[in-house]
């Protein structure tokens, strides 16, 4: 097997063009997605765009239980305490603004990206992979997959664009997601936008196969994604999709968080008294989860619920870099993959106790607008 973060291919079409295959290459880690990778994939994304015989993308990851689990947000501790010696507030953040500038420019590209790209999203999708999967002209969700952003657990929050995409769910669904890292299923990702197709996994190589075989006339943009939905019509099999958890739950889900502020909507949801695995486990993890974060996902849906997804990654680029330097994120990640105890020991007792100062700190930018990282992010762009 490549020893390469990520593989790429291409693979021949009956008329005389090219399919781009990409593929995360890091099956022991779950794909989770490095800087690396990421600097990989944004260039070979960025030629194969003005590549004329290049009519398609697939993404997908390696090994059979994730496209991404995530980023790789060990490294980022690593940078974090290593480097900056564990120095608490003000810590060295100089890979984290790398990595999530990176991040938020490639996952930008996918969700304006000129050709038709199919993300493959096969078993565990979370975080960061997420981030890949939402931009994508086609998302293609199977039996297996699993989709989730649980960063209420590290410390952190629901970035990679979430913050533009979960208020574009139903009213007070992107909130609970949020707040609980709820998991999703192949159905869920459908009835909430976040998936186009359900493709049984065994469809995977006939489909690639089709693909191959299909006529991309012209070239041009409507031509290339006709082209693509066509062969996807005779593959996608949705009454085969697992039964959904989220649209059966609807009217509870928004009762517990239609408030106005997140203290209360955390209230509610752990008071909540219904005998329900899924929403007892949501309970769970939003009850052992990082107060600040709860505080930060309710700010970040307020204040972009009108905005483009180009400023919300800008925006998300300034929280998640001082999430880093003097958020929860570090213990956050100690508690859960590095010392493994579970017991992490957050900034604040609970979300009541948040300060309002303590927000607001997170939302400084280190930078001016001119000198911003994603300064010309969306400019020349449209989504969709």
């Amino acid at each position: 097997m490549s020893d390469l973060s990520v593989r790429f291919d291409e693979l021949p079409t009956r008329d005389g063009g090219r399919i781009g295959v990409a593929t995360l290459n890091a099956p022991k880690s779950l794909n989770a997605l490095s800087l690396e990778m990421i600097r990989q994939l944004d260039a070979k994304l960025d030629a194969w765009a003005v590549d004329r015989s290049i009519v398609a993308v697939w993404l997908e990851g390696s090994g059979d239980k994730a496209f991404c689990a995530g980023g790789d947000v060990v490294a980022l501790y690593r940078s974090l305490t290593e480097e900056g010696e564990n120095r608490g507030a003000g810590r060295d953040s100089l890979l984290a603004e790398t990595y999530f500038s990176a991040e938020y420019h490639l996952d930008h590209r996918i969700h304006t990206y000129p050709k038709p790209l199919m993300v493959w999203g096969d078993g565990i999708v979370m975080g960061g992979g997420l981030g890949l999967l939402a931009g994508g002209f086609q998302r293609l969700v199977t039996e297996t997959t699993r989709i989730a952003m649980p960063e209420i657990t590290i410390g952190l929050y629901p970035d990679i664009g979430a913050s533009w995409f979960l208020n574009r769910m139903p009213p007070g669904v992107g909130a609970y997601l949020g707040l609980t890292g709820a998991s999703l299923n192949a159905r869920d990702a459908l009835d909430l936008g976040l998936a186009d197709r359900f493709v049984p996994r065994e469809r995977r190589e006939a489909l690639l196969g089709a693909l191959e075989e299909a006529d991309y006339g012209d070239r041009s943009r409507a031509a290339l994604r006709g082209a693509v939905q066509r062969v996807l019509d005779q593959y996608e099999a949705r009454d085969a999709a697992p039964a959904g958890q989220v649209m059966p739950r609807l009217d509870h889900l928004q009762a517990l968080v239609g408030t106005v502020d997140a203290a209360t909507a955390v209230r509610r949801i752990l008071a909540d008294p219904r005998d329900d695995d899924w929403l007892a486990a949501n309970r769970a993890r939003l009850a052992s989860g990082c107060p600040l974060t709860a505080q930060l996902v309710w700010r970040m849906l307020e204040r972009h619920a009108h905005t483009s997804l180009a400023d919300a990654f800008r925006d998300e680029l300034v929280l998640s870099v001082q999430c880093c330097r003097q958020g929860d994120f570090v213990e956050g990640v100690r508690a859960l993959l590095i010392d493994k105890d579970k017991a992490p020991r957050w900034s604040h007792p609970d979300v009541e106790s948040v300060p309002e100062e303590a927000v607001q700190a997170l939302f400084v930018s280190p930078w001016s607008s001119e000198s911003h990282p994603l300064r010309d992010l969306g400019l020349g762009h449209r989504v969709g």
